[in-house]
Parts: structure tokens; sequence; C-alpha cells
């Protein structure tokens, strides 16, 4: 990944909201036929030890666990907010002529080794993890449970899954958020990006 040090993140606080809060990622891995890109939701479990895990599931169905061996490097891509920038947005534009249009972004690339988990017992904790997460984030006033479900339905789910782990190595982040423009600059892109319902990349911004 192209990164220029005034856009390199290196806070680990803002590495790990952005995996967190935006977990549906793509992970990138070298097969037998090439180079590849599955896309599903992942659990970031940072008390793994080391720099963490990422934890996910996929269809039996998918070749994506026969194509990969245990210790393979892979590749997952996580990616925040994002929002084109005009440059009518920048005051100095109106006076000076000399801005152009660019993107504003956040990417995480997280590096690490595959291993394959095809047993019903990290698959079961790994779904409960998954859904406590996300139904917590729903503000339902009885969230859904896997209890909710009839056990032999949910049995006959998990045989239809197959878990991934990955030990992650190594995390690159990329926070392109204007760090190269002015104040007043940046201050009209935030209330551009905000009028336009663009909150993410607007928050990123401020807090950057």
């Amino acid at each position: 990944m192209y990164l220029p040090a005034h856009f390199e993140e290196n806070r680990v606080e803002e590495l790990h909201r952005i995996i967190t809060e935006f977990p549906f990622g793509a992970l990138v891995m070298n097969g037998p036929n090439g180079l590849d890109a599955n896309h599903f939701p992942f659990m970031f479990d940072v008390q793994a030890g080391g720099q963490g895990k990422l934890l996910a599931h996929v269809a039996r169905n998918n070749p994506v666990w026969q194509d990969a061996c245990d210790g393979d490097d892979v590749l997952v891509i996580f990616r925040a907010g994002q929002a084109y920038v005009s440059p009518n947005w920048l005051p100095s534009k109106h006076e000076e002529h000399r801005q152009v249009p660019t993107w504003n972004y956040q990417v995480v690339n997280v590096h690490g080794k595959i291993t394959i988990r095809d047993d019903a017992r990290f698959l079961r904790g790994l779904l409960a993890r998954l859904t406590r997460t996300h139904e917590a984030r729903m503000g339902e006033a009885k969230p859904w449970k896997m209890g909710d479900a009839d056990p032999a339905f949910i049995d006959g789910r998990l045989a239809e899954i197959v878990g991934i782990e990955i030990d992650i190595t190594k995390i690159v982040g990329k926070s392109k958020l204007s760090q190269n423009k002015d104040a007043r600059d940046r201050a009209g892109i935030v209330q551009a990006l905000r009028a336009r319902g663009e909150d993410d990349t607007a928050n990123a911004m401020l807090n950057t």
C-alpha cells in the first residue's frame, strides 16, 4: 500500500477501532488458481496474544477453506468511511484556484497466517460472539441469540460452515483525511461532508 508519512495511521486504538466498527473485510490469498478475494465479517480477538487474531466462518461450499493451507500468508482489508472531496468546499480554492478533487478514506491492511478450523465447538463459540456483538448494536429490547432457535436446526447450520482463524503478524493503516490541507480548508471539508451525511469521514477528520 502506498503510504506517505503524513497519511500513515500509527495509533493502535484507531487501527483497532476501524477493524471493530467496520468488520466486513476482504480476505486476499494466493491459492492454487492465483489471487482471490472473499468477503465476510470478522471478529477481532485482541486478547488472543501478540497482535491478536481475526476469526470468521465461510460456507462449506466455498472453496476458500480448501484452497488455503494452514500457515499460509494472507491479507485482510478493512475499509472505514470514504468520501469524494470537491475543491469547491475549500475556501482557498475561491481565492487562489489552486485545488483539485481528491478522495478521503481510512483503510487497514491486516497481514497474518491462516488456520482452518473445522470443528463445531470453535464455530459455536464464534457464532455466539458474533451474534452477541452485532445484536447489541441493534438496540433491541430482546436481542436474538442462538438459544432462540431449535437446537437441531443450529446443529444442521453449523455443519454447513467452516471456521477461519488468522494469527495477525502485521497491521498497516492509512488515514488519508486532508492532513496536508490548512485548518480552514479542513473545516470546510468537514462541514460539507456533514451536510451530505458522510459522518464517518467527517468524524475521522476531526479526530486526526
